[in-house]
């Protein structure tokens, strides 16, 4: 299926592509070096509606479709994947509460993420389980009018930086994934504390947390959908994140390759430039083949989640997240080899590339979860 984008896609990606050459790659090591959270970044993006791209134009996000949000996402990974994963994830756990939450909920708290006031936070994983949502154990109980929050959510990206969070918890402990409820919990709320994740090997602009929630109180008006829905509401989005991630894998892809192009056709050995040795130009062939086809696959995968098919989108996100987190690892590998001692060193961006596209293989699925998936809806 061939993509031709629109007059719009291509402005959009345009304007992406010129705030992250001017923005992001002249301060991306130093972000990386010193794990500093880039909040002006992040603010200067929420300005030319690149921070929650999905959030519609009477919230005062600039409303794109699936593929719009793509291309944002890869060209901001492009320049640099922590700085890019910040920005980009700036807005996580709006779709939930765009789709289930009440029109107060939406109000309050959607223009301030588009707008770049604050940061969200998407509260599912815990200490014991990633994969397994059905099995988190925070609890939710209910007391009076509010219920009562306590758990333990690890992982969460903008975890110590969001103002606000959506939250996964069992309201009904003994029903597995059917007792599961999202609630809207503004992180300033008294019980919840939270913990930098500093000590990790890529994406280090971006923030990620650990977040203790003890006796937290919340209204009952902040049930996010309906009472031991959570799970269900929660799936309408898994092909929407998967299909973020391929991106985010094929941005870092082409930066590793964008990377490994300028040094081959800056280095000199042997009397020429090392561009010029075959070895040379059929490892930068495979490397732009590969990266062509993952976007390929992901922004089918975008359109299909356009069209809300969801078991269609199911099948290609988790393939296009699958296919491209390899490939950006593959690549990224490759043109640390097309820099030779070079690319093991901070001197080059290609080792950064390199730590940053692994992660594409773990978060919302790792690759062996998207294999299970495809093998679901094709058998």
């Amino acid at each position: 299926m061939a993509f031709t984008l629109s007059d719009e896609h291509k402005a959009i990606r345009r304007a992406v592509r010129d705030f992250a050459e001017n923005e992001i790659e002249p301060v991306a090591k130093e972000h990386d070096e010193n794990h500093e959270y880039p909040e002006d970044i992040r603010r200067k993006a929420a300005e030319l509606d690149f921070v929650g791209a999905s959030i519609p134009p009477e919230y005062d996000g600039p409303g794109m479709d699936m593929l719009g949000s793509v291309i944002v996402t890869e060209e901001l990974w492009r320049a640099d994947p922590g700085i890019g994963s910040a920005v980009g994830s700036a807005s996580f756990g709006t779709n939930m509460i765009l789709e289930f939450g009440d029109e107060w909920m939406k109000a309050e708290w959607l223009p301030q993420i588009a707008n770049g006031e604050t940061a969200s936070c998407s509260m599912i994983s815990e200490p014991a389980h990633g994969s397994n949502v059905a099995g988190i154990e925070t609890t939710a109980e209910k007391e009076g009018d509010e219920y009562v929050i306590n758990g333990n959510k690890m992982w969460i990206t903008n975890g110590t930086v969001a103002g606000v969070g959506v939250c996964m918890a069992k309201t009904d402990p003994g029903e597995g994934h059917r007792g599961i409820t999202a609630f809207l919990v503004p992180m300033d709320s008294e019980g919840v504390s939270t913990e930098k994740i500093d000590n990790k090997l890529g994406i280090r602009a971006s923030d990620l947390g650990e977040v203790i929630l003890d006796d937290v109180r919340v209204p009952e008006d902040n049930v996010i959908g309906e009472e031991n829905k959570g799970f269900y509401q929660l799936m309408e989005f898994f092909a929407n994140g998967r299909t973020g991630v391929a991106a985010q894998a094929v941005g870092a892809a082409q930066g590793a390759l964008d990377a490994a192009m300028e040094y081959a056709t800056e280095r000199e050995q042997f009397g020429q430039k090392i561009s010029e040795f075959q070895a040379i130009e059929h490892k930068i062939a495979e490397m732009a083949t590969k990266v062509e086809a993952a976007r390929s696959l992901t922004y089918r995968a975008a359109s299909e989640v356009t069209q809300d098919n969801q078991e269609i989108a199911a099948q290609y996100s988790s393939m296009a997240k699958l296919f491209a987190s390899e490939i950006s690892v593959e690549v990224a590998d490759e043109g640390i080899q097309v820099h030779g001692g070079s690319g093991y060193v901070t001197d080059y961006p290609a080792e950064r590339y390199y730590r940053d596209a692994r992660i594409t293989k773990i978060y919302e699925g790792t690759s062996e979860i998207q294999k299970n998936i495809i093998a679901d809806q094709i058998l």
